[in-house]
């Protein structure tokens, strides 16, 4: 297929090795920003918090999250251009909503008189992934996983490179950007920025999916 929303995503790929000497652009980054704040979400909820290290100072307290474990990820704290933490609020509540749905109204999206129906019979959903103690993180981490996805789409897109990371350690990232998450959780990063030539082993390598056949049914 020569489409080009496909051919920028096989070209997209898990970068091993960044070149310290480029940066993304201001004009670039304020694209991902604004892609990532449209990202969708279950009842608009938006249940999270991006937080972008683009300063040295910033992504070496990064580099200080990886003295316990998943080194193997650390230089792309301070060698990639730009770092994002995705968090999210794992103790997603009413109050919580009732912000977007303010913004839903204020906006235009939402008639003012389906204000309680929205804010009541939407938030049931949240209700129904939310456990005795108030806890639904397991919810809203998976609204936040769709973030990141839309953020990947979106750096392929403008050709740059990335790399996507589960293996980053939520409880010292926890104690050090402690006062920027705010009680929000971060259990995986994106590292942004381009590939250190003649050193990225995963440059260039074909595409490795499975068949189209094996994982969609047309019915």
């Amino acid at each position: 297929m020569s489409h080009p929303i496909i051919a920028d995503l096989n070209k997209r790929y898990t970068v091993k090795k960044y070149d310290s000497s480029k940066r993304i652009s201001a004009a670039d980054m304020d694209v991902v920003k604004q892609a990532i704040r449209l990202t969708a979400s279950s009842i608009n909820s938006q249940p999270w918090k991006f937080i972008v290290l683009e300063t040295d100072a910033a992504k070496q307290r990064f580099h200080q999250t990886f003295a316990n474990m998943h080194q193997f990820n650390q230089p792309h704290a301070t060698e990639a251009s730009h770092v994002i933490l995705f968090a999210h609020n794992p103790k997603f509540t009413k109050d919580d909503y009732r912000k977007v749905v303010d913004v839903e109204v204020s906006s235009g999206h939402l008639p003012a008189d389906m204000y309680d129906n929205m804010l009541n019979g939407a938030f049931g959903f949240a209700e129904q992934n939310t456990d005795d103690n108030g806890f639904n993180g397991h919810w809203t981490k998976a609204q936040t996983y769709i973030a990141i996805g839309n953020t990947l789409h979106t750096l392929a897109r403008l050709g740059i490179a990335s790399t996507s990371m589960e293996g980053v350690d939520p409880s010292l990232i926890g104690e050090i950007f402690k006062e920027e998450l705010d009680g929000y959780v971060c259990e995986f990063a994106l590292a942004m920025g381009y590939h250190k030539e003649g050193e990225d082993y995963n440059f260039g390598l074909p595409k490795s999916r499975l068949p189209e056949q094996d994982i969609i049914t047309v019915l």
